[in-house]
């Protein structure tokens, strides 16, 4: 039955998430984004651009004025009479502008021909232009205040007297009061009255001199918002039009240029595997694509062809190497059992004798190692103990490791001192030694009548020993050198007594040398440790003890070394030791 994808996307997610939309989505928001920057960016140029001109157009309309007025009326008088006659009230009367009582105080100031006359000429001049009012006023610093001189105005609403006056922010009075004649002389705020209001105007002095008014037009803004709220509804709908269209044409190019080819080349790879399920042999699933887009999608196809001719390939070539592998595998497994069985592996191995008891184990880091122990009896009296260790792991080191097993116990069995037996195991080893490989040995030959164990070391770890009422002890031996090192080499032997009760513990380097995550070693310290938990353990139970101790450390950390483990208890002639004898 064909495998499955774990998770397959709906039709709904394929059109709601294919490249297509995501592309179109993309476009829209990406156009919509870059719109809205144009619109505040074109927003703000043209506001500037209008408020500009009406700007402009009040100042140069106050600008006529003031060369009007002083060519065609006197109004000096009039400007000067009315501020003086302001000055002159109390706060309490200026808070009443634009009442009749307050408006009666400066009656008399409209009913001279120059105030007429200048009423008409500000009338004419704001008529003909785009302004909403053109009139003469002043501002007063102290009280921020600006003083109505003559204004034509005519709506009721808005009509303002000789007197008449309205506060004004102080940046306003600021700037007219303080202007330097350069540029412009405008202000633009907000009122409660007017709304939005642009004030442009220019001083007015009198021949002395002195300013005694200004010439002020008022432009409104509410054309500009009108303006701003067109411009904003054109460009929108202007901006939608062109950014859907837009969307379009983009999303037709990538869906011929880039989805349709992607989508090609994913279901090619659907069909490879589908017929690689069937065992279908077809690999020509994308060469037959033929994608022209030239650029990275046709080189994806290409790239995919040819990765699908490379698999057909790879796919033959791992048929053969699976094979041989599980061959290869059985052979390993052949080789640890027959390595496995060569190894003395009952227990107990002396089950009708009382005076000795022996445990071991072996471990190797692959699945054969270079590590071994061999226990047999000489005769009824003598028992031969070997541990060896051959350098480097593996298949190599399981061939040396049996070689010299049969070598060690044949020379040995032959009533051979143990550093006999290392000399002439040595001697043999070194003959055919291309490899250049050594093991490290230990014999020993314990009489089990009288306890003396005779033995030699060829370079293995020093033997851990336990005497009656005392604890497990480094037994620092003499070494000699390591088996097929050097032709030629010498052993020599040493003797100890073991009395009834001694424990023997023998090991390799993969016991001190086991290695936790931290790149720790276990160490003999720990060795010892652990032995000592268990002195008057039997073999078995010594040897698992420190097995589980070094498990426990190493923790989930790789086995790089094998690890071997030999353990013998001496108990004596009668078979009680005597830390249990009455």
């Amino acid at each position: 039955m064909p495998k499955k994808t774990v998770r397959e996307m709906t039709m709904i997610e394929r059109q709601h998430y294919s490249l297509s939309a995501r592309v179109f989505h993309s476009t829209i928001m990406g156009s919509i984004l870059m719109g809205l920057v144009a619109l505040l960016v074109g927003l703000g140029l043209y506001t500037y651009a209008l408020v500009g001109q009406y700007t402009s157009a009040a100042f140069n309309l106050t600008r006529t004025a003031e060369g009007l007025l002083h060519n065609v009326v006197y109004f000096d008088p009039l400007a000067e009479d009315v501020m003086r006659e302001w000055h002159s009230l109390s706060p309490e009367e200026k808070s009443k502008t634009g009442t009749p009582e307050y408006r009666s105080g400066f009656a008399r100031f409209t009913e001279g021909t120059d105030y007429q006359t200048l009423i008409a000429v500000l009338n004419n001049l704001c008529e003909s232009s785009d302004v909403n009012d053109l009139y003469l006023g002043m501002y007063v610093p102290g009280e921020n205040a600006l003083v109505y001189i003559a204004d034509p105005e005519t709506d009721p609403e808005f009509e303002c007297f000789p007197g008449d006056w309205e506060p004004v922010i102080p940046r306003e009075v600021e700037k007219f009061m303080n202007w330097n004649g350069s540029g412009r002389l405008y202000d633009i705020s907000k009122t409660e009255k007017y709304g939005w209001m642009c004030t442009a105007g220019v001083p007015l002095y009198n021949q002395a001199g002195e300013l005694i008014c200004f010439a002020l037009a008022d432009v409104t803004l509410e054309e500009v918002a009108a303006g701003m709220k067109n411009f904003l509804l054109q460009y929108t709908i202007s901006m939608l039009v062109v950014i859907n269209l837009f969307a379009v044409l983009l999303t037709w190019h990538f869906r011929r240029t880039l989805v349709r080819p992607i989508n090609a080349i994913a279901q090619a790879a659907q069909d490879y595997v589908r017929d690689r399920n069937a065992g279908v042999q077809a690999p020509d699933h994308f060469s037959s694509l033929n994608i022209r887009t030239g650029d990275e999608v046709e080189n994806l196809s290409l790239v995919m062809a040819d990765m699908e001719r490379d698999l057909a390939d790879y796919m033959d070539n791992l048929t053969c190497i699976t094979a041989e592998k599980e061959r290869i595998s059985t052979e390993l497994d052949l080789a640890r059992r027959i390595q496995a069985n060569m190894l003395p592996s009952k227990f107990p191995p002396f089950p009708e004798r009382t005076d000795i008891d022996v445990y071991a184990c072996m471990n190797p880091a692959k699945e054969v190692g270079g590590d071994f122990y061999d226990f047999f009896l000489l005769d009824q009296t003598h028992l031969g103990l070997v541990i060896a260790d051959v350098s480097g792991k593996g298949v190599p080191a399981a061939l040396v490791m049996m070689i010299s097993k049969i070598l060690i116990q044949n020379f040995i069995l032959g009533k051979q001192s143990p550093a006999d037996v290392l000399h002439m195991v040595n001697e043999q080893m070194c003959r055919n030694n291309q490899a250049e490989m050594f093991i490290t040995v230990w014999i020993g030959i314990l009489d089990l009548e009288t306890g003396v164990l005779t033995a030699s070391n060829a370079g293995h770890e020093y033997p851990i020993i336990r005497h009656p009422g005392g604890a497990f002890e480094v037994l620092k031996d003499k070494h000699g050198f390591v088996v097929g090192g050097m032709e030629g080499s010498r052993y020599q032997d040493y003797s100890l007594t073991l009395e009834p009760g001694s424990r023997l513990f023998l090991y390799t380097d993969g016991v001190p040398e086991a290695t936790d995550a931290n790149d720790e070693l276990f160490g003999l310290d720990r060795t010892l440790d652990a032995l000592n938990t268990v002195q008057d353990g039997q073999p078995r139970q010594i040897v698992e003890t420190v097995e589980a101790a070094i498990h426990q450390f190493v923790g989930n950390a790789p086995q790089f070394d094998d690890l071997t483990i030999l353990c013998a208890a001496y108990e004596g002639p009668s078979g009680k030791s005597e830390e249990t004898a009455f």
